[in-house]
């Protein structure tokens, strides 16, 4: 992991530069085993009066991480951040390598058949009931000569309200050609 220092008038002593460094390191090994590549990590020191902040900031698993510190003493505010970021690390870390990622889509699957309607109707284990309203739909009621023309060469079978007695019927179409009509 490539860290750069960034502060204008700051400098971090040699030892607390090495602990600093080892903490970072533990870090390190975890994002590197996650994915490959070589990381840049930025540490930004800045002072405002007395106080010290360290930031720093790392983009890694597409997001950016940030652990920000800030204490009147170096050595703590370098410390609070390390802590901060180390827990934003684990936290996404942790994300990634729990959740389900889909498989590359270059790669074909091989194209399963669906199953027979017979053989899907076996598997449900309840039938589902699908109600229909003939007076939402706006169908108005036609004869069985009406119904005939309808029915066409495409449709086996037709349900429509018969016009002169207001109920339901069915007309299928026979292997010769003809019609059955069923009345209700």
């Amino acid at each position: 992991m490539k860290i750069t220092y960034t502060g204008r008038h700051e400098d971090i002593p040699g030892k607390l530069r090495q602990r600093f460094e080892t903490k970072l390191s533990k870090l390190s090994k975890m994002l590197e085993r996650s994915r490959n590549g070589e990381r840049e990590l930025h540490v930004i020191l800045s002072q405002q009066r007395h106080l010290h902040k360290v930031e720093i900031t790392l983009n890694a698993f597409d997001h950016s991480l940030v652990g920000i510190g800030s204490n009147g003493d170096k050595s703590q505010a370098l410390s609070e951040a390390a802590e901060k970021f180390e827990k934003q690390v684990l936290k996404m870390r942790t994300k990634w390598r729990d959740t389900t990622r889909k498989s590359d889509t270059s790669v074909a699957e091989p194209v399963v058949p669906a199953p027979p309607a017979a053989a899907r109707k076996l598997k449900s284990k309840s039938p589902k009931v699908y109600r229909v309203d003939h007076r939402e739909n706006g169908r108005k009621p036609m004869t069985a000569e009406e119904a005939m023309i309808e029915i066409g060469k495409a449709q086996d079978y037709l349900v429509y309200r018969d016009a002169k007695t207001n109920c339901i019927s069915v007309i299928l179409r026979r292997p010769d050609g003809n019609f059955d009509l069923i009345e209700s």
